[in-house]
């Protein structure tokens, strides 16, 4: 089937979703959750396959992506659970105004319409996307990258025959079959069959639907995430917490990329932290951090010395870029300068000191003494998410129900006449 007849047939799903009402969408997903549980061995199958094709074209922390295992799809299918188990968000009276003349007027959540995804390396999002866009009563059009195909169409098959056994058309989800380049900017263009375009990969994908397309589109996902260590920081909670942020899952957006280290502590701290991200993770047999140092790092400590770019670059690898800064609004201005707003994090005891750098640091998501890696729709309670929103029109962090949803103005009078 053609990308073009794909959008068309989307189309015709619509009407059969918004009959459904919250009671036949939740059906839909409960059987969706429980077709991705017995096709497991099929979705493994197909995964091995993409696997196999991709070693000695990727990383290990890009495979480790890609990979999927029993607990994994298990992990997934609870997913669309948890998405089934929330709050209805379609129908919601988000305003309710009595004018003097009489006329009720409320605005009410509705779905976009149809929703299309492009995104890369990750089969698990083909779920999570999906689980969202039923919930929010949103036809989904997905499509994976070239590198997953396989495991996402398993996956694809497996939530279409839940849709279908709960009563709704397969056309609800639908996977794009064609990964070539021309069937994205195809999406990018469908101007009037996709109501909202949402890419979730690197940098490269992000710029081309920025600069293409012509349907509305959200940017999403990368993520040149800052952990700043200001001088009245517990160092020891320091170290646990951007260990975490770098190492526990170096591959996605939420990942520390850059750390930043006030001069006061940088000669008692910047040793402590090679200690625990090179020496004792090689003593452990674990990957070591590969550590790029501005000039005053590497006065300090031994490391690659950083290059031109290494603070604009998101690694997705056990690579962080360290400096060393003056003081909280030194980092702040830094941050400014070399984020792409997703999250940025403080590490501090002094309340000021946070306070002045939640207030200036523009970034979805800002922490203070936690890892960056919470910036996350099911650590945020919004079941799973279908990306992370770095813009600030319409949605902004972890995209859930809400902001897959419009609204409309329902008005209701006895005849009243301007």
């Amino acid at each position: 089937m053609t990308t073009h007849e794909m959008l068309l047939k989307a189309q015709t799903a619509k009407p059969a979703l918004t009959r459904a009402g919250e009671q036949g969408r939740t059906k839909a997903l409960l059987a969706m959750a429980d077709s991705l549980l017995k096709h497991t061995d099929d979705i493994l199958a197909a995964n091995a396959e993409d696997m196999a094709a991709a070693k000695g074209t990727m990383s290990d922390v890009m495979l480790d992506r890609l990979m999927l295992n029993a607990d994994r799809i298990a992990g997934m299918a609870q997913g669309v659970r948890d998405a089934a188990a929330l709050p209805d968000p379609v129908g919601k009276v988000l305003r309710h105004v009595e004018r003097p003349n009489g006329l009720v007027i409320e605005r009410v959540s509705v779905p976009l319409g149809v929703v299309a995804i492009i995104y890369e390396s990750r089969p698990n999002v083909t779920s999570d996307a999906a689980a969202l866009a039923v919930k929010s009563g949103n036809v989904c059009i997905l499509r994976g990258g070239r590198e997953a195909w396989r495991s996402c169409h398993a996956i694809t098959e497996a939530l279409r025959e839940g849709l279908e056994a709960a009563g709704l058309p397969r056309e609800t989800v639908s996977l794009v079959e064609d990964t070539s380049r021309a069937s994205a900017t195809e999406l990018m263009t469908a101007s009037g069959l996709i109501d909202l375009l949402i890419p979730r990969g690197g940098a490269g994908l992000i710029r081309a639907c920025v600069e293409n397309a012509t349907v509305p589109c959200i940017q999403t996902g990368t993520g040149i995430c800052h952990i700043y260590v200001d001088k009245a920081a517990d160092l020891s909670k320091a170290l646990d917490i951007i260990e975490n942020a770098k190492t526990s899952r170096p591959s996605v957006c939420n990942a520390e990329e850059v750390l930043l280290v006030h001069e006061a502590v940088a000669e008692k701290f910047l040793p402590m932290l090679k200690k625990r991200l090179v020496d004792d993770r090689e003593a452990a047999g674990k990957p070591p951090v590969e550590l790029r140092l501005d000039k005053d790092a590497a006065a300090i400590i031994p490391g690659t010395r950083a290059g031109e770019g290494d603070f604009d670059r998101e690694f997705l690898d056990y690579i962080l870029a360290v400096a060393v800064v003056k003081d909280v609004s030194a980092a702040i201005g830094h941050i400014a300068a070399h984020s792409t707003g997703h999250s940025d994090a403080i590490l501090t005891e002094d309340e000021t000191a946070a306070a002045l750098f939640t207030e200036a640091v523009d970034s979805a998501a800002v922490y203070v003494n936690a890892s960056t890696r919470f910036t996350d729709g099911g650590e945020f309670g919004l079941g799973c998410e279908m990306g992370i929103s770095t813009q600030k029109l319409h949605a902004r962090g972890p995209m859930g129900l809400e902001e897959l949803c419009s609204y409309k103005y329902v008005i209701r009078g006895s005849g009243q006449v301007r």
